[in-house]
């Protein structure tokens, strides 16, 4: 994605007198592909690029397309218009990468060869230790909390024992970090793996999220996290929310497990539908503000959903609509 932005493949593009932001042509990735020996034939690049759209990683910009056309099509990455599904299991793979990165670190002295029944382990850690470290880190408050937290990662796969006979749990038993988070994959390997995919992660603690679009105008947003790999890029437009058609909403979104993963995007902030009719009513709960806010350069900080009423459904913590006083 960030080599495709580099090299102009992803791009504002123009359709029909509308401009779609962040994305590129279906046809033109297939010939970057080969052209980059990413793939051996436009068969095969058809079938890589399927699973990325299969795992929700692009998209079609108005989500007309489900199979991935060697075409004059419009696709774009969903981490550059924050579509991308944040559910609980993703936010746990995040917080591992996350951890993975400051337990690598020079300075961190955690990861030891270390034995346990006789036999040797490299980089291992003790559970107990690394329940300090979390409290010392501000990942955890209490020794439980951080015991909860190394459940989480041990059953995502992020850790495990080093013989994988006990759950983690405070003690004295080792463990290790099963998934290497530095390693770089191909795309091809995408055809020959047999485990989970693991989608790009980021660490922003603000992610943009729409399901459809509208026929009226594009607002750009600052989607994308400022992680180490995208610092690279630094002069790309990050960001966008463009688009095309109706409102709706999915309550599900791909998982990490080894089941196959539901192709659809967040669920709704609302608890219930409202008519505008309901909000107008005489006497009902409802409070009637009115917030001016001045764009920066990046766009208004919120995202809208919804018709007949739209209603608020995020709002940048650190944006201009955010310091305008607005609230999902």
């Amino acid at each position: 994605r960030l080599r495709l932005h580099e090299e102009k493949v992803i791009k504002d593009r123009r359709h029909h007198l509308k401009t779609y932001p962040n994305c590129f042509v279906a046809k033109e990735l297939i010939d970057w592909l080969i052209d980059h020996k990413e793939a051996s034939d436009r068969e095969t690049a058809i079938k890589l690029v399927q699973k990325l759209l299969d795992h929700s990683i692009i998209h079609h910009v108005c989500d007309e397309h489900k199979e991935f056309k060697d075409a004059k099509l419009f696709y774009r990455f969903r981490k550059d218009d924050g579509t991308f599904p944040l559910d609980n299991e993703v936010k746990v793979f995040m917080r591992g990468q996350r951890l993975y990165e400051k337990l690598m670190s020079s300075e961190n002295t955690l990861l030891q060869a270390r034995e346990e029944e006789g036999v040797k382990y490299e980089r291992t850690f003790v559970a107990a230790e690394f329940i300090d470290w979390l409290i010392q880190e501000g990942e955890a408050t209490t020794r439980t909390e951080a015991e909860q937290l190394g459940r989480r990662l041990l059953e995502h796969g992020i850790i495990q024992h080093v013989s994988n006979k006990h759950h983690f749990m405070d003690s004295n038993l080792l463990y290790q970090c099963r998934m290497n988070f530095r390693r770089r994959r191909r795309l091809m390997e995408l055809l020959t793996e047999k485990s989970r995919l693991i989608p790009e992660s980021h660490d922003s603690p603000f992610c943009l999220r729409k399901q459809n679009h509208d026929n009226r105008k594009h607002t750009s947003f600052l989607s994308v996290s400022p992680t180490k790999e995208i610092k690279i890029v630094s002069a790309v437009r990050r960001s966008s929310m463009s688009s095309c058609g109706s409102s709706g909403y999915f309550s599900s979104s791909p998982t990490l497990s080894s089941s196959p993963p539901v192709l659809c995007n967040p669920k709704s902030v609302l608890k219930r539908p409202v008519t505008a009719d309901e909000l107008l009513m005489p006497g009902a709960p409802y409070v009637r503000k009115t917030f001016t806010i001045v764009g920066d350069a990046v766009g208004w900080g919120f995202v809208v959903r919804g018709s007949k009423p739209c209603h608020i459904q995020a709002v940048d913590p650190s944006g201009p609509a955010a310091a305008a006083g607005m609230k999902v």
